[in-house]
C-alpha cells in the first residue's frame, strides 16, 4: 500500500460568485453572512469602485464601516484595523482591492473570529480564494505567510469591476498563476497522492491555456479570452493550491519574489512580476543541478512569453539594476533560509548557487550590467 501524505486542506470558499456585473445580485447573500461588516480597501484607484459597493451595501439593509489600509498587508495595519473593528463592533470583513487587500481582510478576520467576503478588484492574484496570507513589513519586504482556519465564506469575481483594474495587474496575475505548474511539477513531483497528482494536471492545463490566451486577453478585456485567463489566474490558481494542499503552492519562484522584496527598488513591482522572473531563474537552477535540458527549452519559451506580455525578465526590468552585490547576497540569504520554500524543490539550493544564476541571467540578459555591481 502507497504511504499517503496526509494533508490538511482547505479548499475553496463556501460561496462563488462569478460573471458579469454579479455584484448586485451576489451582495444579497451578504446579511446572512455579516450585517455590520468592516468595508477593507487601499489606495485611490479603488475608491471609487468601493463607495460603489458601500452604497449597495447600504441599501439591503447592511451597516458597512470604511477603513483603509496605509501599507499593505503589514501588523502595523492590521492592529489599527482591528481596532476600528472591534471599536465599532464589526461582525464581519468585506476585502476589496489587490491580493494585499484580500490577504488583510481575510488574516484580520481569521484572527477575530468573524467571517470574510473578499470581491477582487482585479485579477492579479488567486488572493480572495486562498487560506493563507502574506506578511509584509510597513516598506513592502516579505516577512511570513500565515494559514487561515478556513477560506472566505464568500468569494464574488465581478467581471465588470475586474476589467476596471490596470492592463498590467492581470499580466501580473498571469505570471503567477504560471508558478502554479512550474512550481508544483517539482515540489510534489513524485508524490503518490492522488488529489496532490490531479492539482499537478490542473496546473497543467491551466498553464496551456494562459499561453494560448494571455496575449489575447490583454489585448481585448471583452473577450472569451480575458473570461478564461481573469478566472483562471483569480480562481482555479486558488483552487489548484486548496485541492493539492500547501507543498503544491510554491517553491524557489516564490521563495525569489520573497527575497526580491527585501531590495529597495526604483519603481514599484507587482507580486506577479516578481514571481515570473523567480520562474526564470528556478528553471536556470533545474537544468543547471538535473541537467534536465527541457527546463532549459522551457525557459526560452517562458522568456518569450513574459516579454510579449511587457512582464520584467531581468533586475533591470523590476527596477533593482542598481543594487549592489551585497544586496543581491542579502535576497539569496533570505530565499534560502531555513523553511523557506525554495526547499520543497527535489534537489539542495544555496546561496552561492542561486546567486550565481542571477548573475548569469543578468549577463545573459545585458551583459554590460553586471559591471556596475558595486564588489
Amino acid at each position: 500500500m502507497s504511504n499517503y501524505l496526509v494533508i490538511n486542506r482547505t479548499i475553496s470558499p463556501t460561496n462563488l460568485v462569478n460573471g458579469s456585473h454579479v455584484w448586485t445580485s451576489a451582495r444579497l447573500l451578504i446579511p446572512g453572512i455579516s450585517k455590520r461588516p468592516l468595508l477593507l480597501g487601499r489606495g485611490n484607484q479603488t475608491m471609487s469602485t468601493r463607495s460603489t459597493l458601500f452604497n449597495g451595501l447600504v441599501e439591503i439593509g447592511v451597516e458597512p464601516i470604511c477603513e483603509n489600509l496605509k501599507y499593505d498587508c503589514c501588523e502595523e495595519d492590521l492592529t489599527y484595523i482591528r481596532n476600528v473593528a472591534e471599536k465599532n463592533h464589526c461582525d464581519g470583513i468585506i476585502a476589496a482591492g489587490g491580493g494585499k487587500v484580500l490577504d488583510a481582510g481575510k488574516l484580520l478576520a481569521n484572527r477575530m473570529d468573524i467571517p470574510s467576503v473578499t470581491v477582487p478588484l482585479s485579477a492579479s492574484t488567486c488572493a480572495g480564494w486562498t487560506a493563507l496570507a502574506n506578511i509584509y513589513s510597513p516598506t513592502g519586504a516579505f516577512i511570513r505567510d500565515e494559514s487561515l482556519k478556513r477560506c472566505p465564506e464568500l468569494i464574488i469575481f465581478d467581471h465588470q469591476l475586474v476589467r476596471q483594474a490596470p492592463k498590467k495587474t492581470l499580466a501580473s496575475g498571469i505570471a503567477d498563476a504560471l508558478a502554479k505548474w512550474y512550481e508544483a511539477s517539482l515540489s510534489v513531483g513524485e508524490s503518490d497522492n492522488g488529489l496532490v497528482q490531479q492539482a499537478v494536471q490542473m496546473a497543467r492545463v491551466l498553464r496551456d491555456q494562459l499561453f494560448l490566451n494571455g496575449k489575447t486577453a490583454l489585448d481585448n478585456p471583452n473577450s472569451n479570452e480575458w473570461v478564461i485567463v481573469a478566472e483562471g489566474c483569480a480562481l482555479t490558481a486558488g483552487l489548484i493550491g486548496g485541492i493539492g494542499g500547501p507543498r503544491c503552492r510554491t517553491a524557489a519562484a516564490h521563495a525569489i519574489h520573497n527575497g526580491l522584496t527585501q531590495l529597495q527598488s526604483e519603481h514599484i513591482s507587482l507580486h506577479g512580476e516578481k514571481v515570473g522572473y523567480g520562474i526564470l531563474i528556478q528553471l536556470r537552477l533545474e537544468e543547471k543541478i538535473t541537467g534536465n535540458k527541457l527546463a532549459g527549452q522551457a525557459r526560452k519559451q517562458l522568456y518569450r512569453f513574459l516579454e510579449e506580455l511587457n512582464l520584467p525578465i531581468s533586475l533591470k526590468d523590476l527596477g533593482l539594476k542598481n543594487n549592489s552585490l551585497k544586496g543581491l547576497k542579502e535576497l539569496c540569504n533570505f530565499a534560502c533560509k531555513d523553511g523557506s520554500d525554495i526547499h520543497n524543490l527535489p534537489f539542495k539550493i544555496t546561496p552561492e548557487l542561486l546567486l550565481e544564476e542571477i548573475i548569469k541571467a543578468e549577463k545573459e540578459i545585458s551583459p554590460k550590467k553586471i559591471d556596475s555591481l558595486q564588489r
